[in-house]
């Protein structure tokens, strides 16, 4: 194996921390050691350097392969930059609170596309919308639990719910049950008919037994926080999408009867007046609708989609077929609509409903299902063993306690429990001891029951230790993970080594900053510099306006503002004004002018200008404020190749020369 040692000065830093990047899959394995460096003591992986030069490009091209000398810049860049963490390191920035607050959060959003529960989240995701390809029309009937209910309360309304099933199966007509037995309170107005309905409109457990049935089937008893539902399936159909409707409403009071009648008068004669070809929908919707939200503009509705209104409401809608087209009167439990079709579209495509159904499936009971689900997977990935017995006696111990959790240290301590293995994780302890450090932490959110606060601190803790145990597992068999994590932790180490040593240190060192300056005045010097008023005329009726506006018009500061105001009776859009002092030889109008004072005219790219030219300035040095920030720029250059310069002597860079040739074949374009 070739070596060398070499002392490295910087050219710059290795930039672009991209969550996208992916390392060629052609690169072939090496006989010899994988690692590219050593810096110190510590060995870099040649891995890491195939991870930084592959954004966004893939090396199995030709035309994505660096050049020789792009290939040893981006080499020469890499050593620099890992001289840099390695120095953030050695300062101990590592271990400082902010930088690990910092570099956690990182981690997690990094470690979410890569998570067990990520996958099981876009599982349900995608059978919701798969699911939501369809439409379904149900009738339930709904047995409530007695208050305070016994476990034989329970089986007892189970065993109901089994028998109603039956007598529905043997044919008996299933509203009449429902209007008999289900304690739904609106039963009473839909005998149980829930109308059409659709993924993400129903608590998890009815959608998924309806989803599993054909047309005509009923469920078996389905446990909801409602109670027992018994389910049967009347229809399924394709989901008609969204429609946007507009609609005229005449509201009808249940406690009078006579306005029925008055309701169901005039929302005729609106009907019939709306059928002659010279009424308007708007006029009529605002003056009679009693919809107030909505009759000043023209009773126009947002879009909705299927299970969104009242059934009634919903069918007439979906009925309409043609923009524009009009329903008869609809009742509902408002009153009378009369609906107008105004457009209609399809269920939109998965990417584009992708984060509103997350944020629906995090928000309902599927997510408590995700999070048990992922649970138990861990449990049996990573081999977790509880042990119950003390598990039972760590919890006595602080039942009951009135200080709660407060004084567990004590109470452990004094059982001499401190050492005691709670459960194992891979053959790794985790003992009452770190039970105790974790509640003390108190760094999550956990929802305490109050008769029983151990039971949801042990739970938590036992959430926590198995995603520790996750992400170990990413780490050392995810590449991709792994390369990723460490590219944004050395990012944030050579963030903050470069804003303390250099960023930060030009802005503050005025005196080293001044001192620099001084040092580098030949670096800062104006060119000839010219006063100039430049006009360019982008419509011919402002060159006569602007050329015998200057004619006799000599140069002074402000002459743009006046001129402007001349021409305020002219497009803004018909000439373009600049003013200032200019270098002659960088300014593309002025080098090609003879430089003297006075009115001048030229045309440059086929444009025409009008330029006054004042005062001239001979070529000399600028004052500090006239280049403070090119100063500071350099001087931050300078302050980062002197950082360089110490980092080259204090850390010696081994290069496995082998390694660094492997790669060099991969990426670099042959002749």
């Amino acid at each position: 194996m070739k070596t060398t040692y070499q002392c490295l000065w910087v050219l710059g830093l290795l930039v672009a921390c991209s969550p996208n990047s992916k390392v060629s899959q052609s690169t072939p394995p090496s006989d010899g050691p994988q690692y590219l460096l050593t810096v110190g003591n510590e060995n870099v992986p040649a891995e890491e350097f195939m991870h930084m030069l592959s954004k966004n490009r893939e090396f199995d091209q030709q035309e994505d392969k660096l050049s020789k000398e792009e290939f040893e810049e981006n080499f020469e860049l890499f050593l620099n930059y890992k001289l840099k963490v390695k120095e953030a390191e050695a300062l101990g920035m590592d271990e400082s609170v902010e930088f690990l607050r910092e570099f956690n959060a990182f981690k997690e959003d990094l470690k979410r596309p890569y998570s067990l529960e990520t996958s099981l989240q876009e599982g349900e995701i995608r059978k919701a919308y798969s699911r939501m390809q369809d439409v379904v029309h149900a009738q339930h009937i709904l047995l409530r639990f007695p208050g305070n209910s016994s476990r034989e309360d329970s089986v007892a309304v189970f065993r109901m719910a089994v028998k109603l099933k039956e007598r529905a199966e043997a044919g008996e007509v299933f509203s009449k049950l429902a209007e008999e037995y289900s304690q739904d309170p609106s039963v009473k107005n839909n005998q149980g008919d829930l109308g059409y309905f659709t993924s993400l409109q129903m608590v998890y457990p009815f959608e998924d037994a309806v989803y599993q049935l054909k047309p005509g089937q009923v469920s078996d008893p389905v446990l909801t926080d409602f109670g027992y539902h018994v389910i049967k399936l009347l229809d399924r159909k394709p989901n008609p999408g969204q429609v946007k409707v507009s609609h005229i409403l005449i509201r009808t009071d249940p406690t009078d009867p006579i306005s029925e009648d008055r309701a169901k008068r005039r929302i005729t004669d609106i009907y019939g007046a709306l059928q002659k070809e010279d009424t308007s929908w708007e006029e009529v919707c605002q003056l009679f609708s009693e919809d107030v939200g909505t009759k000043e503009n023209g009773g126009e509705l947002p879009w909705f989609g299927v299970g969104a209104f009242l059934k009634e409401f919903e069918d007439a809608a979906f009925g309409l077929t043609e923009i524009g087209e009009i329903s008869s009167p609809v009742k509902t439990s408002y009153g009378y609509h009369i609906i107008r079709l105004e457009d209609e579209k399809p269920l939109a495509p998965y990417e584009e409903l992708e984060e509103s159904l997350k944020s629906k499936i995090l928000r309902d009971s599927r997510s408590v299902l995700i999070n048990s689900q992922v649970t138990a997977i861990q449990k049996s990935r990573y081999n977790f063993v509880e042990n119950g017995p003390l598990v039972a006696v760590a919890k006595e111990q602080v039942t009951g306690q009135p200080k709660g959790l407060k004084d567990l240290r004590e109470v452990y301590t004094a059982q001499n429990l401190l050492d005691s293995t709670l459960f194992t994780i891979d053959g790794e302890s985790k003992k009452v001891g770190d039970f105790v450090d974790f509640v003390e932490q108190d760094e999550v959110v956990v929802k305490v029951e109050r008769k029983e606060p151990f039971d949801a601190w042990f739970k938590k803790f036992v959430e926590i230790s198995l995603d520790q145990a996750e992400e170990a597992d990413l780490l050392a068999n995810n590449d991709d993970f792994r390369l990723l994590v460490n590219e944004y932790r050395e990012g944030i180490l050579l963030f903050n080594l470069m804003n303390e040593r250099v960023w930060q240190k030009a802005l503050k060192d005025t005196a080293g900053l001044m001192e620099y300056f001084e040092g580098h005045r030949d670096q800062y010097m104006w060119e000839e510099r010219a006063e100039a008023l430049i006009v360019k005329v982008l419509a011919p009726e402002a060159e006569g306006p602007v050329r015998e506006y200057l004619a006799n018009t000599r140069y002074q500061g402000g002459l743009k503002e006046a001129l402007e105001d001349h021409l305020s009776t002219l497009s803004t859009l018909s000439y373009k004004v600049d003013e200032g002092v200019f270098e002659v030889h960088n300014d593309p109008i002025l080098k090609t002018l003879e430089i003297q004072s006075g009115l001048q005219e030229v045309e440059v790219n086929n444009k025409p200008y009008i330029v006054l030219l004042g005062k001239q300035y001979p070529a000399g040095p600028k004052a500090f404020e006239e280049t403070r920030g090119q100063v500071i720029k350099d001087y931050q250059e300078h302050l980062n190749q002197s950082l360089i310069s110490v980092l080259k002597q204090n850390f010696i860079v081994q290069i496995n020369e082998d390694e660094k040739e492997r790669i060099e074949n991969i990426v670099v374009a042959q002749d």
